[in-house]
């Protein structure tokens, strides 16, 4: 690994921040399921190996860097759900959950790292990185706990509704989930506020109207 991902970790620590966070979300471009942010302190000396930007990994290598990461750190982690993010917006929730989850760490951080744009009002001093998650490893670390954690919810969201693919998708929009949208309509878990989900207006979108397939299909499952 060429890039020193500790760096900025330890220049803050040699300039007497003790406890340095780093914060990150998952899921801000997928069609369905939560955002998830996480906020995770690393103690002083973590080995960094295998510790990298979550969307760089296998999910073998997340799995395994999520079991290190929350059985060494100091992590908390907080989702939005779909409705939350149509009614709130998408970067409003976003920041909301950055400055949730590093409010939630407990002993409280003396730092904090974001990725990509700053997060107002949070409880300590903070610096926003661009590509955080690919050069600070306690950003690296916060964006695996989120991304692990998000795809085990829509893992289980798959056995609810099977037929949109969420073990492999986990809610974004491929050709295949796209396909089954269009044949089936929205789920209770999609986000309607997003383009090529809830816009009936638009030409070749108009996904809401009348029972979904997926709730026919259901029904019919369950009948006598």
């Amino acid at each position: 690994m060429s890039t020193d991902l500790v760096r900025f970790e330890r220049a803050l620590r040699d300039q007497g921040f003790s406890r340095v966070a780093g914060a990150d979300e998952a899921g801000r471009g997928a069609l369905a399921g939560p955002l998830v942010a996480a906020a995770v302190v690393l103690p002083e000396g973590f080995d960094p190996e295998g510790i990298d930007d979550s969307k760089v990994l296998t999910r073998n290598q997340r799995e395994a860097a999520y079991e290190r990461i929350v059985a060494a750190a100091a992590f908390a982690v907080a989702k939005a759900e779909p409705g939350a993010i149509d009614s709130r917006g998408l970067h409003r929730s976003n920041v909301a959950l950055l400055r949730r989850c590093v409010r939630a760490l407990d002993p409280p951080p003396e730092y904090a790292l974001t990725d990509g744009f700053p997060v107002p009002r949070m409880p300590c001093p903070s610096l926003a990185m661009k590509k955080g998650d690919a050069v600070a490893v306690s950003v690296a670390a916060a964006s695996i706990v989120a991304k692990v954690t998000r795809d085990r919810i829509m893992v289980r969201m798959h056995r609810r509704y099977p037929e949109f693919g969420f073990d492999h998708n986990v809610g974004y929009g491929t050709p295949e989930h796209l396909e089954v949208l269009d044949r089936l309509g929205p789920t209770p878990i999609h986000r309607l506020s997003f383009a090529c989900v809830g816009q009936p207006l638009l030409p070749g979108m108009d996904r809401s109207i009348g029972v979904p397939g997926w709730e026919l299909a259901e029904r019919e499952s369950m009948a006598p």
